[in-house]
């Protein structure tokens, strides 16, 4: 995230701002560890967190190599 205000959205609909890893996880509470897609070419992305009952999607879609 690098210190650059992202929005994420929850499977919930719920929606979370935040700037840092820390700062999402004060708001929604719970152990964090990020969350992968594969796409159909075969390489994975990093596209959000999980973070206790919470699948986090992080927007503007965002696609780091994993």
């Amino acid at each position: 995230m690098r210190g650059q205000f992202r929005l994420f959205v929850d499977q919930y609909g719920n929606q979370f701002g935040a700037k840092t890893v820390r700062e999402l996880r004060q708001q929604v509470g719970g152990r964090c560890s990020k969350m992968y897609r594969d796409s159909k070419d075969g390489t994975t992305w990093h596209t959000g967190y999980v973070i206790g009952q919470h699948w986090l999607t992080m927007y503007a879609p965002v696609k780091i190599p994993a």
